[in-house]
């Protein structure tokens, strides 16, 4: 009887623990994650590049919402205890100045995973993309993009013709912030791309810049969600706009729309993805940034969309539009032919002077 008892009770845990590790399969089935993202083409580029594969290799599902941009929600979410997103899409300025103030988690980069041919994660990411509180995924521009149909004879080719209302008059669309807008102002204004932070760090080059947005301020249309422009341009409320690329490409590729990029003068930007402090499912957030930062999953983005990898090795498997069969590189923002007279978005001088830049921009807005 003692053996009978005790191989049933060694039965009956062997059935206990089988059991529970089909419970916490079934629990990890079931999870949700929440990323939060710019929305549009781009999330759509994200959900079907790498979001979907996630979820069947992980059973972790991905609740996508959208948002604007930079901290002032992360901030209040944390400072208020009350944090219900798990994973942000920020420019990487915002993912400096969020870990610098405690409202986005350390990331241990150490644990990122090999490039598409074996080189080290360390190795295979462009210089100047490592951060401390996530995971740079993407280049992505800012541009300026017209409407061919609108503009007759001469077409634009500079930021300067962008500023020019004489010799092409109309509208002009700009992001309702001064990020951006003051570098391509003093580009139009002669200043070299690579001297455009130094020039903007003085008093007298920030003057310098307001006054050359005042030329064209009467004629500008200001936007604030990406998908903005595009619609602006189609709809000839304004005959240029400046814009995200990959908004621009969409719109050339997916619905005909006869816009022209002008890649003179991008500001090139660094996107990537962060955990917000608190997170309330932090190991399923780090899986997810471990699998958003392969070489796979970046190229898959960029089947979708004409923004950058941040490795060496996914631009190598960087290849046609999904739905059109458009070839890609020469639509992407890192290719040679288009960063002749790129700037690169200084996210350490944004960092110091974005509150500065903000209010200064909002008082010269209200005059």
């Amino acid at each position: 009887m003692t053996c009978k008892h005790t191989h049933r009770k060694a039965i009956a845990a062997l059935i206990a623990l089988a059991m529970l590790a089909w419970n916490r399969a079934d629990a990890d089935e079931h999870q949700t994650l929440t990323v939060v993202s710019w929305g549009g083409s781009y999330a759509r580029a994200c959900v079907k590049g790498y979001h979907e594969q996630f979820t069947a290799e992980t059973g972790i599902e991905i609740k996508l919402e959208s948002y604007n941009g930079g901290l002032a929600e992360i901030r209040a979410q944390v400072e208020t205890g009350n944090v219900h997103w798990d994973v942000v899409d920020l420019d990487l300025t915002y993912i400096v100045r969020g870990c610098d103030e405690g409202l986005l988690e350390p990331f241990d980069t150490s644990s990122l995973p090999p490039g598409a041919d074996g080189t080290p994660a360390s190795e295979d990411f462009f210089i100047g993309t490592e951060t401390e509180c996530g995971v740079a995924t993407l280049f992505a521009s800012n541009v300026y993009a017209y409407n061919s149909e609108l503009i007759s004879g001469e077409k634009p080719t500079t930021v300067a013709d962008f500023f020019d209302l004489e010799k092409f008059p109309g509208r002009r669309g700009m992001r309702r912030a001064p990020q951006v807008n003051l570098e391509f102002a003093l580009i139009a204004d002669g200043v070299l791309p690579d001297s455009v932070y130094a020039v903007l760090a003085t008093p007298e080059g920030m003057d310098r810049a307001f006054r050359k947005l005042d030329t064209i301020k009467d004629h500008i249309v200001w936007w604030e969600a990406g998908a903005q422009p595009p619609q602006m341009l189609a709809d000839g409320e304004v005959v240029m706009s400046t814009a995200y690329n990959g908004r621009i490409f969409n719109a050339q590729v997916m619905e005909k729309q006869p816009f022209v990029i002008v890649w003179d003068g991008q500001i090139l930007e660094v996107g990537g993805l962060a955990i917000v402090a608190g997170a309330p499912n932090r190991e399923a957030a780090e899986k997810f940034l471990n699998f958003a930062a392969k070489a796979e999953s970046m190229a898959g983005v960029g089947r979708y969309i004409a923004y950058s990898p941040t490795r060496h090795s996914a631009m190598q498997l960087i290849s046609t539009h999904v739905a059109t069969g458009v070839e890609m590189m020469p639509h992407m923002p890192t290719s040679p032919q288009n960063t002749k007279r790129a700037v690169r978005n200084s996210w350490e001088w944004r960092s110091d002077h974005d509150d500065e830049m903000n209010e200064r921009f909002s008082t010269w807005l209200a005059q």
